[in-house]
């Protein structure tokens, strides 16, 4: 019944926020544009967020393999198009990877290890989205001119990467200060196959050559997304503006990121000079397009046979519980 609530919550979140985003904005500009949208942009949008997947698969697929969950490159893809199915109809992106710790483990990966790559796998996402928006933060700068946006910026791109640091920290902890605290011993551990990951060249090459692009190819998608509705936004512009945007819309407190992306691509956009509309309707159809792709994972679920799973794994017993190191 909690988890009922808790995502009706969510919702309700999404729900108001985009209300505001809304009433924010001349919304007869956003539904022409959106009215206007030319579907072979949009099409092309589709294909991106595909092969990103697949790169998503891959990367993933080499921090599992850091640990015990040996994961085949096939099964990794069709766990990536299922998590992202249930990123798109859950809260945020905690849906999706529920389902993919769902997938691994019961595959034969275990909870413990199963719980570790997804929490690295995001771990190493969003410090790569966090390192881009410090690298873009000089042109970042030219573009955004308000004090309070400078700062929020500074503080989001590397208050992330401190996370990641923190993160990677923790693996030095004594072994028996760490299981003192359940969560601590897990965290530990984590990063502890993360520093795995470090030291070896491979894995590293790996993860930077799936990461970057997977990021630019989400740039790119929300670029094809401004083409389709001919919005006189750069590829440059969007490149500095949309990297802050996605890390704030990680914060799983909406269904699928719907509001908070909206309503801080209208900040980002107006703090810039651009027009507010421009960034609503281009996170619309982004949104949409994303769910378009995510389709895809629901038809990979239902023909996997795997109907069951939100439901089972909402209902496993605790990952701190089960995932012993």
């Amino acid at each position: 019944m909690r988890r009922v609530l808790f995502l009706l919550l969510k919702a309700a979140v999404s729900a108001l926020l985009l209300y505001l985003s809304l009433r924010a904005v001349h919304l007869e500009a956003v539904w022409t544009r959106l009215a206007g949208a030319k579907a072979p942009w949009l099409a092309a949008a589709a294909v991106l967020g595909i092969v990103q997947l697949f790169l998503v698969a891959a990367r993933w697929r080499e921090i599992a393999d850091a640990g015990t969950a040996a994961l085949s490159f096939r099964a990794a893809i069709r766990f990536s198009f299922i998590g992202n199915f249930f990123s798109q109809v859950l809260p945020s992106t905690v849906g999706g990877d529920a389902a993919r710790i769902f997938l691994l483990a019961r595959s034969g990966g275990g909870w413990a290890h199963a719980t570790y790559s997804v929490l690295i796998d995001r771990i190493v996402g969003v410090t790569f989205l966090a390192a881009i928006v410090g690298a873009c933060l000089p042109w970042s700068m030219d573009i955004i001119h308000d004090p309070l946006a400078r700062a929020v910026l500074v503080l989001i791109g590397f208050g992330a990467i401190a996370g990641a640091a923190i993160f990677l920290a923790i693996g030095f902890l004594p072994a028996r200060l760490a299981a003192r605290i359940g969560v601590v011993r897990h965290l530990a551990s984590a990063s502890r196959m993360g520093w795995t990951l470090c030291r070896h060249p491979a894995s590293l090459l790996v993860l930077i050559a799936t990461s970057l692009p997977i990021h630019f190819i989400t740039v790119t998608i929300v670029w094809c997304c401004a083409k389709s509705v001919a919005a006189p936004v750069s590829f440059a512009e969007v490149l500095f503006l949309l990297p802050p945007v996605l890390l704030v819309a990680t914060v799983p407190i909406s269904i699928a990121g719907w509001g908070v992306r909206e309503s801080s691509m209208i900040v980002a956009f107006g703090y810039a000079g651009l027009a507010q509309s421009d960034g609503l309707t281009l996170s619309i159809l982004y949104g949409l397009v994303s769910f378009a792709v995510g389709a895809i994972g629901g038809v990979v679920w239902i023909a996997s046979g795997l109907r069951r799973l939100p439901f089972a794994a909402m209902n496993e017993p605790a990952l701190a519980d089960e995932a012993r190191p």
